[in-house]
């Protein structure tokens, strides 16, 4: 009996060595192949977000090209309104109407102050709000 618990000893480390070589050998030829796919994987990444960041940059430049050409036609509307106001006013500009805009050009300032000439041409100074 002693024989054949030796003998079940001695095949069991042969089976327990021939295991661990398996799996060094395992080891050896599958740690650089998942390397290689690793960094396959991690390339195939950086390239989606590239090529996202690109088409980020595409939709930008888009909008702001939009964005400019509804700019230049509100910029034609403007002119369009002004050429019209001068027609009306039969192609003179009084100095009245020409107060008038920049009065009303002032309500568009945030909260700037504003010297006015006097009769002199000596601005009127405001030394508390």
């Amino acid at each position: 009996m002693k024989m054949n618990q030796t003998a079940s000893t001695v095949w069991g480390l042969v089976a327990l060595s021939l295991i661990a070589i398996v799996v060094i050998l395992g080891l050896m030829f599958g740690l650089p192949m998942y390397n290689v796919w690793q960094q396959e994987m991690s390339g195939r990444a950086e390239l989606a977000k590239a090529e996202q960041n690109r088409q980020i940059k595409i939709e930008e430049a888009k909008a702001n090209l939009e964005a400019e050409k509804l700019n230049a036609q509100a910029e034609i509307e403007r002119a369009k309104g002004a050429a019209e106001a001068i027609r009306i006013e039969n192609g003179s500009l009084t100095s009245t109407y020409i107060q008038y805009l920049w009065v009303r050009q002032q309500n568009n300032i945030p909260e700037k102050v504003i010297y006015i000439p006097t009769e002199a041409n000596l601005p009127i100074l405001e030394a508390k709000k």
